[in-house]
């Protein structure tokens, strides 16, 4: 305790002139080092975070794909908007470049800050051995203790979007509800017409399935520190190649879902304008051909955007717009009395298996459910969360399927809104809001796959702008490429459902949870996992 008096004057004094000291003090920085030691209670009550954020594995913490935690973010946390699109806020920089250096994801690290801890430096010079000793100096009881404890507050990705990692109870059902609700809501009624009747059950069981398999991710995540992701818990099952098969699986999953974006924007928009065409040089366009290329081109600028923050603020309203498209359905039935005529069949086993891969789409997001379990405050509600969310989305897709096969029966499309009649006001929102919606969502969706490509560049092109931008522009030009030669809105998203959707919801987590649990499970458990 030598010189504390001096010690405590030098916590206060001012930055310019704790800079000029510190270059003394680095000098004796082992004598420093062992000061610090004497107060290390106090210092682990300050860096209890930073050592929870290393207590993350090596293998984990270098293996790709290091940018998934932030890709995911963006679906599993609601962010202020921000318009600092060029990437920074200050006055000085706004003339650099759209994209900027930090598009690229090589060293990005997948733990993010998420504490900030008032009058202690920056991260960069704690990273110096001076600095972290200067905490040392401070006694355990202090006039200014209770300010030095932990303080959270929303952090930020490269991108700049705000990564809340202390979501309360209603902000992780909105996100969930977020992630559940897309566009597979429009296909119910078709899936209770190629399933019947009674092929509504497995919708219900696909729910109930599918949220107990969220909560066996939950006990992956908790089996050992430092698993965060769903490609964390790949790598704790099966090493490394499991980290990256489940990885690929992801990508693909929402690399199929921007397709099925493309052409919903291109059967809706030809639905309204039937007789648009373009004639160039001999090459004639359709309507429907003409749509989806504008629909590419006009969502290709959202792709290069460097700040995503406004698009997930916006797409989160994706809630409202399902709610909302399901609300002008039933306006159309009960005040406008479409259809109501038609009984259906109770099962059609020839056309089973597309019900069964439409359903299953409809629970496609347990690739996002351990971000929402990571950056819950109270872990301990996550069950709560999941049943909940599970619950309304259950509801509201079962409601839509009733709802629509009632109204259209076996004549039901692919999407619903394409049987609803043109001259209703409620088929106009209906189809608009269906049009608008994926414009907020396709950037949020491809750019995950994107983050991960933009990881594998050799270090030399590390730094440059040209090759993320040829990238996005590939991905993008790719689902239009694919989206015109598999046309069929349905059946891309039963192949999605059956094959990948299955895989990821139903599949991997049982598998999973058996090797990472092996032993802790009941024999009761183990055969139902199995089977």
């Amino acid at each position: 305790m030598r010189n504390s008096i001096s010690e405590q004057s030098f916590y206060i004094e001012s930055e310019e002139e704790d800079d000029e000291q510190e270059k003394n003090l680095g000098k004796d920085e082992n004598e420093e080092e062992g000061n610090e030691s004497d107060f290390s209670n106090y210092s682990n009550e300050n860096d209890d975070d930073n050592n929870r954020q290393q207590s993350k594995p090596n293998s984990l913490a270098s293996a790709w794909p290091q940018s998934y935690r932030q890709s995911m973010d963006m679906f599993s946390n609601v962010p202020s908007p921000s318009l600092n699109f060029l990437g920074t806020p200050s006055l000085s920089r706004l003339g650099s470049s759209f994209l900027g250096s930090s598009l690229i994801r090589r060293h990005t690290p997948e733990i993010l800050p998420s504490l900030q801890k008032p009058l202690i430096p920056s991260a960069e010079e704690e990273k110096a051995p001076h600095r972290r000793s200067s905490h040392g100096l401070l006694p355990p009881i202090h006039p200014r203790k209770s300010s030095m404890k932990k303080i959270p507050e929303p952090s930020k990705d490269a991108h700049g979007i705000t990564m809340s990692r202390q979501s309360s109870y209603g902000q992780a059902v909105v996100n969930g509800m977020n992630v559940l609700c897309g566009v597979g809501i429009l296909s119910t009624p078709y899936a209770m017409k190629e399933g019947g009747w009674s092929g509504l059950s497995i919708l219900f069981i696909f729910g109930v399935l599918s949220f107990y398999t969220g909560i066996l991710l939950r006990s992956c995540l908790d089996s050992q520190p430092g698993l965060e992701t769903y490609p964390d818990i790949g790598q704790a099952a099966f090493g490394t190649p499991g980290r990256i098969f489940i990885s690929i699986i992801l990508y693909v999953e929402l690399y199929f879902s921007c397709i099925e974006y493309i052409i919903l924007e291109g059967d809706n928009l030809s639905a309204i304008f039937p007789n648009a065409h373009l004639s160039l040089g001999g090459f004639e366009l359709d309507a429907r051909h003409l749509f989806v290329l504008i629909a590419t081109l006009a969502v290709l600028p959202t792709v290069w955007l460097r700040d995503l923050s406004v698009l997930s603020y916006i797409s989160v309203g994706g809630v409202v717009a399902s709610v909302l498209v399901v609300l002008c359905l039933y306006w159309a039935g009960l005040v406008d009395h479409v259809g109501f005529e038609s009984k259906g069949t109770v099962l059609n086993l020839s056309t089973l298996p597309v019900a069964i891969g439409l359903y299953g789409f409809c629970y496609s997001g347990h690739a996002v459910f351990p971000n929402i379990y990571t950056s819950l405050a109270d872990r301990s509600q996550f069950p709560a969360v999941l049943l909940t969310c599970f619950g309304m989305v259950t509801l509201l897709y079962g409601g839509t399927a009733v709802m629509g096969y009632l109204m259209f029966g076996d004549s039901a499309d692919s999407q619903f809104t394409l049987n609803l009649p043109k001259g209703l006001i409620a088929s106009k929102v209906a189809v608009w809001t269906t049009v608008v919606n994926p414009f907020t969502k396709y950037a949020l969706t491809l750019s995950p796959v994107a983050m991960s490509l933009e990881e594998l560049l050799p270090s030399k092109h590390a730094k440059s702008h040209v090759y993320p931008i040829l990238i996005r522009t590939a991905l993008a030009f790719s689902t239009l490429v694919v989206g015109l030669s598999i046309p069929f809105f349905g059946l891309v998203m039963a192949l999605i459902g059956s094959l990948l959707t299955m895989l990821v919801t139903l599949i991997l987590p049982c598998v999973c949870f058996l090797r990472i649990l092996k032993g802790k499970t009941s024999r009761l458990q183990y055969v139902f996992l199995l089977s």
